[in-house]
Parts: C-alpha cells; sequence; structure tokens
C-alpha cells in the first residue's frame, strides 16, 4: 500500500481550501445580489406609493382627469413599452417562469444567457412605466413586477459567476425572494417558489432560495421597517369562519376562474380577438383604457390604482356591501391586465377579493366582517393564480392572523378547484407559454450549436 507523500497532502489541502474559497465567494455573491434586489425592492415600492399618491392629488383637484387618464394612459403605456422593451409586458411572473424553463432537462442550467425577459434594460423599462401607469390611474399592482425586477438583478449581478448555482436555480431564487420583499412576507417567497415558479423543488436549490429571500427580507426590513402589510389584525376565528370559508371558497374561486380564463384568451388564445389584439395592440389598449375608465366612473373612483388602501378599509370595516369594488376592481384589473401594459395582478386581486368578502358579510350578517374579507382576499388570489398555499400564506402574513390558518387553507383549497372547472390551466403558466421562445443572444463559445439542436428537437 503506498503511502501519501508530504506535498501530494499540502496539494490536497490546498485545492480544498480554494474550493471551499469559490465556495464561499458564490454565496456572498448571491447573498450581496439579493440585499441590492431587496433594497430595489423597497425603493419600487415607494416609487409606485408616490405614483398613486399623485394619481390622487390629480383626481382631487380634477375629478374629470381621472377617466382622462386612463383613456391616455393604457395606450401610450403599451407603444411605449413595445418601443422599449417588449418583454416589460404584463406581470413579469410568466417571463421568469418561461426564463427559467429554458435550460431545465436540457444542460443548460448553468449557462449564461443574455435574455431580454431578466434583462436589466426591461426591468427598468418595467419600473418606469408600472409608475407612469399608476399615475394614470391603472388597476394594476408591482408585485408581479417586483418578481421580474429582482430576477434581473439576481441574473445580473450572479452573472460572472462559474460552477455553483445555475441560471433556473438564480430566477427562482430571485422570484421568490420579488414576493418575500414586496408582500414583507418571507415564507410566502419560499412556498410561491415551491408552488408556482419551479412547480416542485430541487433539493440542489434549498439554500439558494432561503438564502435569497432571507438577505432581500432585512434589506427590505432595514429600508421599510418591519411591518404588516394591512396591520395586525390577530384573533379568534370560530366556526362560523369555517363554515364561510368554504361558501366564500366557491364564489371566489368562481370569480378568479373567470378572470383567468378571459385574460388567457385576450393574450395567447386562439380566436380572432387575440389575433386583432396582435394586429392592433395600441388601439386594443386604448379600448380597455375605455372600459376600465367606465369602471372607474361605475364604482365612484374605487378601482383607481393597486387598490391597498380600499382592501385595508374594508378589513377594518368601513364598507358598505362591497359590490361596486368588486365588479368595478374586477372590470378594471381585467382591462389593465388584457392591454399587455406593465403592472401586476396581486394586490388588485386582493382587493376585489376584499369586495367580494365584504358583500358576503353584508348578505350573510351572521358572518364576521373581517374574517369574510380575508377568506375572500385569499379565496380570489386562489382562484386568479391557483396556487392556494401562496395565497394562503401571504394573507397569513399580511394580517398576522393565526387564528384564520385553517379557514384560509380551506378556502383557497375549494377556490383552487372551483377555478380549475372555469379555467383548467393556471394563468401564469398559460401566458408563460407566449413567452418560451424568445429571441435571444447566446454568449459563450459553442452556443450557437445548442440552439441550432435545441431547435431539431422541438
Amino acid at each position: 500500500m503506498s503511502k501519501t507523500s508530504p506535498l501530494e497532502t499540502l496539494d490536497r489541502q490546498r485545492k480544498l481550501v480554494g474550493v471551499r474559497a469559490r465556495r464561499s465567494l458564490r454565496t456572498g455573491a448571491v447573498v450581496a445580489a439579493a440585499v441590492v434586489a431587496g433594497a430595489a425592492a423597497v425603493g419600487f415600492a415607494k416609487l409606485c406609493d408616490g405614483a398613486m399618491a399623485l394619481h390622487a392629488r390629480l383626481v382631487g383637484s380634477w375629478p374629470w382627469l381621472g377617466p382622462a387618464l386612463l383613456i391616455v394612459g393604457l395606450p401610450l403605456c403599451v407603444w411605449l413599452m413595445r418601443r422599449l422593451a417588449p418583454a416589460a409586458a404584463g406581470s413579469g411572473i410568466p417571463q421568469v417562469i418561461a426564463a427559467g424553463e429554458i435550460g431545465r432537462g436540457r444542460g443548460l442550467d448553468g449557462e449564461k444567457i443574455h435574455d431580454d425577459r431578466v434583462s436589466m434594460r426591461t426591468a427598468l423599462v418595467k419600473i418606469v412605466l408600472a409608475a407612469l401607469l399608476l399615475v394614470c390611474g391603472g388597476s394594476i399592482g408591482r408585485e408581479g413586477p417586483t418578481v421580474q425586477v429582482v430576477a434581473a438583478i439576481m441574473v445580473f449581478l450572479t452573472g460572472w459567476l462559474r460552477g455553483g448555482p445555475g441560471r433556473r436555480t438564480l430566477l427562482i431564487a430571485g422570484g421568490a425572494a420579488g414576493v418575500s420583499a414586496a408582500f414583507n412576507t418571507p415564507i410566502a417567497g419560499i412556498v410561491f417558489a415551491v408552488e408556482e415558479l419551479a412547480r416542485g423543488f430541487d433539493r440542489r436549490a434549498n439554500t439558494v432560495v432561503i438564502l435569497a429571500v432571507v438577505s432581500a427580507g432585512v434589506a427590505a426590513y432595514a429600508l421599510g421597517g418591519n411591518y404588516a402589510y394591512f396591520g395586525d389584525m390577530s384573533g379568534a376565528a370560530g366556526w362560523k369562519a369555517w363554515f364561510s370559508a368554504a361558501l366564500i371558497g366557491v364564489v371566489s374561486g368562481l370569480a378568479g376562474g373567470l378572470f383567468s380564463r378571459l385574460m388567457a384568451a385576450v393574450l395567447v388564445g386562439d380566436n380572432r380577438l387575440r389575433r386583432w389584439k396582435d394586429a392592433r395592440p395600441v388601439l386594443f389598449a386604448g379600448l380597455c383604457g375605455v372600459a376600465a375608465a367606465a369602471a372607474a366612473v361605475f364604482s365612484g373612483g374605487a378601482t383607481y390604482g393597486a387598490g391597498y388602501a380600499e382592501a385595508k378599509s374594508m378589513l377594518f370595516g368601513r364598507f358598505a356591501s362591497g359590490w361596486g369594488l368588486a365588479a368595478g376592481k374586477w372590470l378594471a384589473t381585467l382591462s389593465a391586465a388584457s392591454s399587455g401594459a406593465p403592472g401586476g395582478i396581486f394586490a388588485p386581486s386582493l382587493a376585489t377579493g376584499a369586495g367580494l368578502g365584504a358583500l358576503f358579510a353584508h348578505l350573510a350578517p351572521w358572518a364576521g366582517g373581517r374574517e369574510a374579507v380575508t377568506l375572500g382576499m385569499a379565496g380570489y388570489l386562489a382562484g386568479v393564480v391557483q396556487a392556494p398555499l401562496t395565497s394562503a400564506v401571504i394573507l397569513m402574513e399580511m394580517t398576522r392572523d393565526p387564528g384564520l390558518v385553517g379557514p384560509l387553507l380551506l378556502c383557497t383549497l375549494i377556490a383552487k378547484r372551483c377555478s380549475e372547472a372555469v379555467s383548467p390551466t393556471p394563468l401564469y403558466h398559460a401566458l408563460a407559454r407566449a413567452w418560451t421562445r424568445p429571441r435571444r443572444r447566446l454568449t459563450r463559445p459553442g452556443a450557437a450549436e445548442i440552439a441550432a439542436r435545441q431547435e431539431g428537437d422541438q
């Protein structure tokens, strides 16, 4: 049996130290990128809040300006987006899903690819146009765009890494960090990565995703403080909440499923309306602006913006029947989302669900108003995106009400089943199909041959 010489032992130890150093460098790079991304998410949130405040001042001084801004603003944002960064369209979550799927199962997970879907140019255009649309009163949210922005930052700042986490892992981690920073809900960020972005977890991605979520959360906490999205609303839920959860789950699931079905039909369906929209995108966006303006007039201006204030108001019992907000916000959000303009549907969906919950409490006086509103938000969001665990956990963390854990889970699961009856394919994954073959530039040697093989496989 041969003995290892001291020189060989020393060489082996040096290699081991080098491997550990490179691993530590990669981990540090991921953490640093997530911190920067979390800070960017907070900055984006403050920009959007300022945009909505500016809109409120404008409409407060000139009420007629609200509908006019929508009619002009939607087509303007679509026109600018198509000229500057077409991949900035819509929520951004479908783009992240599609970008992550490109290397799955093809040995390309670690490849560095210039991808417009998660580029810094797209992220910057997304931020500016989403804020502009909020100034115009568009019924959009910042949470979906935050996912795309954070994913782009993560990929950009870690693009120089060799080895370690692959491209898909970084995109999933960035998307999870985006949800965590946008809602201040770290657990929901991880659940979102598992349930929606990854559709199942790669064991090797666990550490990277959790590191990204925690790092982005620390940055968001440092800049934005420790806050509950809708305030601390802890209390005790009785049997009435369980009964309400089942009924609200059915109604909100069907409403969310109908929203998803119509939105998917307009954006990616094989029908005359979608083909007409693709041929005249700016004109179609103008018509969507007219529909959004009509919804604003119908609801007395309750449909402007993301809907944070309206949802919070209903959580604290300041509502009539909720019908105006539910119907108006449903139409206004569908109009904005179908136009293809940059903007998310998370926050508007919560506001729509709040209206449904308030309407349920109005029709069923035995139901607690706050519980019904919370269940309505979770149920409708689950109906739209068909991600019941993410929807339930988001509401748990946003309201910090442990007493509603069981009813929330029941409501979102029922809502998902009812939504599937109307819209069998989850919305984000249906929309991601339109982004699976983007024009991209491969940057490493031999990448052209890989692309050719991909086309041959397909």
